[in-house]
């Protein structure tokens, strides 16, 4: 009613009011999963350090510790660990973000494509101060550690994150019109993830055969990729990050083509289907 007529801005100064928004939205995005952010990145770490655990006891009581990497055990867990978790946050709070029937919508800055920047970016931020605090924590507590190359590994989960929100896109894009089929395969893509992505062996361990089996999923060559980076005694002979990111750039493409078209045809209706 007394709102202000808008001045015309530069790209500059939009570029800086939408980013203000985005600011503000991924503060939003955290707060989600509980009122407290330190709450919500604790319980994000509690959640890492129990996946740590669970695989190094499994591997202790199957024996299969001589599989793994020369170097320091826990870190060849946790590099198949903080990628897989940055992977498949990434991708539900992508999906979970609000859509073009939303009401959130009605507010004259917000759009989807601050509400899908937010979800990623606020994913990103939460498992990256956990990675950060338990290497940390592992470092000064337990034992020191060394990663060859950590600008390259950190590559890695950059990848794995970027992978997770195309995949996120598409499934936003036709979650208004398959939802369940969207929740069906959200679960069944992060389970199958358990084991597809390749976070309990390493690539140049396996058979010509079963490689074929795991080759397809971009989420596979950016954690093998990542423990050529992180331990010198590893070269990985049978991955490359350069397919996992061509994946998430097709996905990414795909995904903002659906994103526009459901945009345009969004109905309040919606919201009952779900």
């Amino acid at each position: 009613m007394f709102e202000t007529s808008r001045k015309p801005q530069s790209s500059f100064g939009t570029a800086i009011a939408l980013a203000e928004v985005i600011y503000h939205s991924i503060v939003r995005s955290v707060r989600k999963t509980h009122n407290n952010a330190f709450m919500a990145i604790a319980m994000n770490m509690l959640q890492m350090v129990i996946f740590v655990m669970a695989f190094y006891v499994m591997f202790s009581v199957l024996g299969l510790r001589g599989s793994a990497i020369r170097g320091d055990f826990l870190l060849y867990i946790m590099t198949g660990i903080f990628l897989y978790m940055t992977h498949a946050k990434t991708l539900a709070a992508v999906v979970g973000s609000e859509g073009p029937a939303s009401p959130m919508m009605l507010h004259a800055p917000m759009n989807t494509i601050v509400s899908i920047c937010s979800a990623a970016l606020g994913a990103l931020y939460i498992q990256v101060l956990s990675l950060l605090m338990i290497l940390f924590i592992y470092h000064v507590a337990f034992t020191p550690i060394s990663i060859d190359q950590p600008f390259p590994a950190f590559g890695m989960l950059l990848l794995a994150w970027f992978t997770g929100a195309a995949l996120g896109l598409v499934l936003l894009a036709i979650k208004p019109w398959f939802p369940t089929f969207v929740s069906i395969f959200s679960q069944i893509y992060q389970r199958a993830n358990m084991i597809a992505s390749g976070k309990m062996f390493v690539a140049n361990s396996l058979p010509g055969f079963m490689l074929a089996m795991f080759d397809w999923n971009p989420l596979f060559h950016a954690i093998d990729q990542s423990r050529g980076y992180t331990f010198i005694n590893y070269n990985p002979r049978y991955t490359s990050w350069e397919y996992g990111f061509w994946v998430g750039v097709v996905l990414i493409m795909i995904g903002l083509m659906g994103e526009f078209y459901t945009r345009r045809h969004a109905s309040a209706s919606w919201g009952a289907r779900r």
